[in-house]
């Protein structure tokens, strides 16, 4: 199938043309023709399998309809992101699709960590909105925005979005929106709180699923290293060191033990940053644009600001540490493994976490041949 054969705009086909989207992906082939019936709809896909477009095209389509739009405060789209970065990668999104539009379409993101003074300016005559939901509310408390007019919601990476971190957060959001609206959930794992949304925010929605998310990870190589603690620094440096990685994605569990990480390796000549969400954004778009362009050779991240990370051909994933659910470990693996181009990805494992792993590579139906890293001389 082509973009041309889901009939979209002229203009968008040459976008998707000018930025190497050769032929739909199977979300974006199944999903955009439900979108653009203005049906509800929950898609689940890995990671980079290009959700983001899925959405993004249909809704720049739909705004192509010849309309008097007043410039104001009240946004037609709203998309809820659960990190800083994210909101950024999807901002950007909707400005390369939605180039030369005949009917402009004005997008924004809006994000903590930085002055709320600028964003509440920059709002007026915002058509497609991209928040995370803290500053959302901040906003609309100072009545910088108003959401009753919204149309479309998208919830992108939906499963993070309706965890009990946000939960408070998301039940204020959607007591703010009209009842009557268009409502899109993209998630790159089905869980619990997915499953049951239907009964809450969808109606009659369209469901989609790509494959078994967590059988489609052919193209990633996985390895692991039983190691203690105390030697997983050494280990880390030495397989770096070693095999001479560059573009190295290193996963922790804290932002403390993230710095920690990559300060060591600093020290130890090879160049290293961390990112977390204690981190200013400016220091976090920084580090992560070093690392995009190959100028960083490690990336130490945490779990949540992972999900803003979209690299297309990331070679090396390394698990400094286990995350604590199955689907953190499809999201963390999946990073690498992308565009058709082969990953690797490394677990550290302590013996006291054995247990806990094998319950991760059975939810991934994936088996790994652990090697003892005491049998190694570093």
């Amino acid at each position: 199938m082509s973009f041309k054969a889901l009939q979209l705009h002229p203009t968008l086909l040459t976008n998707t043309t000018t930025l190497g989207y050769e032929n739909p992906t199977p979300i974006q082939a199944q999903a955009i023709p439900v979108i653009l019936k203005g049906r509800d709809l929950l898609g689940i896909a890995k990671t980079g399998s290009g959700k983001t477009a899925s959405f993004v095209l249909p809704i720049l389509q739909q705004m192509q309809t010849p309309a008097i739009r007043k410039r104001n405060r009240l946004p037609k789209v709203l998309v809820l992101v659960p990190t800083r970065e994210l909101a950024v990668q999807v901002t950007e999104v909707f400005k390369e699709l939605g180039l030369n539009l005949p009917q402009p379409v004005k997008s924004m993101a809006v994000y903590g960590g930085v002055s709320i003074n600028p964003q509440m300016k920059a709002l007026y005559g915002v058509d497609v909105l991209i928040a995370t939901p803290g500053r959302l509310l901040d906003l609309q408390r100072s009545n910088a925005v108003e959401l009753s007019k919204v149309k479309t919601l998208v919830l992108d990476e939906a499963d993070k979005m309706l965890n009990l971190g946000f939960q408070k957060e998301m039940e204020e959001i959607f007591g703010l929106l009209p009842k009557s609206r268009q409502n899109l959930l993209f998630s790159a794992t089905l869980s619990h709180q997915l499953t049951g949304l239907h009964k809450v925010l969808l109606t009659n929605p369209k469901i989609i699923e790509i494959g078994n998310q967590v059988d489609e990870a052919e193209l990633i190589n996985l390895s692991g290293y039983f190691v203690g603690d105390d030697r997983k620094g050494p280990l880390l440096r030495h397989l770096i060191k070693a095999q001479n990685m560059q573009q190295v994605l290193v996963f922790t569990s804290s932002g403390v033990k993230a710095d920690k990480v990559a300060g060591k390796l600093s020290k130890n000549g090879i160049p290293a940053l961390s990112i977390h969400g204690k981190k200013s954004q400016s220091a976090r778009l920084g580090a992560l644009e070093k690392f995009k362009s190959g100028a960083l050779q490690v990336l130490v991240a945490t779990d949540l600001i992972s999900r803003g990370i979209d690299i297309q051909e990331l070679p090396y994933v390394i698990n400094y540490e286990l995350p604590r659910s199955p689907k953190d470990f499809v999201h963390r693996v999946g990073r690498t493994g992308r565009a058709e181009s082969e990953g690797l990805a490394i677990t550290f494992v302590t013996r006291e976490e054995t247990a806990h792993f094998k319950v991760i590579l059975k939810k991934m139906k994936r088996y790994m041949e652990m090697i003892d890293s005491d049998l190694l001389d570093f």
